[in-house]
């Protein structure tokens, strides 16, 4: 699911219904070759949001976790994890057609490159909305989180930092709010180069 989709259905809820807790989302991107990787993108719906959209019927120009290759899990506590794998050479992952895209390339050495651009996630919460809707958009996505991570078997070199739980990948996690907003203090583009 693409995170302006994310948005924008968290936008229109928020108009309608006013609700806390919206949406996490995990990008990783894991190197397996000098010329493939595994892509995995899960987000994961708050119950109360979920609730509705089930209610709705999911419908829409991007219903949530109804895309190929996405597999929804409907948890014990009401929310909903929707995570859409897809692996092989680069140019076949999924990703969202927006500005954002991952670019992977291969290095002479061997190495693999993957960077995203951080211009276009960047976003004008509040420039154009009255401040009520700002006020909802920014209580659906206080605490709520976009993680980008890159793995293979050694980073090589990263302007991210050591994820927590392997060693095998860097990540950034970013708060959704900052990113709607435009505040997030991010460099230009994320990198890593990766040995697979």
């Amino acid at each position: 699911m693409k995170f302006t989709t994310l948005a924008k259905m968290a936008g229109a809820l928020a108009l309608t219904l006013g609700l806390a807790g919206c949406i996490d989302m995990t990008n990783d991107i894991y190197v397996t070759s000098p010329t493939t990787a595994k892509a995995t993108i899960t987000s994961t719906m708050s119950a109360d949001i979920y609730a509705m959209v089930k209610a709705g019927g999911n419908q829409g120009d991007d219903p949530f976790c109804k895309g190929e290759g996405e597999t929804l899990t409907e948890n014990e506590d009401g929310s909903g994890t929707c995570v859409a794998i897809s692996e092989g050479d680069f140019a076949d992952l999924k990703f969202d057609d927006g500005g954002s895209k991952p670019v992977i390339t291969t290095n002479d050495d061997g190495t693999v490159r993957i960077a995203i651009g951080t211009k276009d996630m960047m976003g004008d919460l509040g420039a154009d909305d009255d401040p009520e809707t700002a006020a909802m958009l920014k209580q659906m996505f206080e605490g709520h989180y976009l993680t980008i991570r890159f793995g293979g078997a050694e980073i090589v070199e990263s302007n991210m930092d050591a994820a927590p739980d392997s060693d095998a990948y860097v990540e950034i996690k970013i708060p959704f709010l900052s990113l709607m907003d435009g505040s997030a203090d991010l460099p230009e583009e994320l990198y890593a180069v990766i040995q697979p």
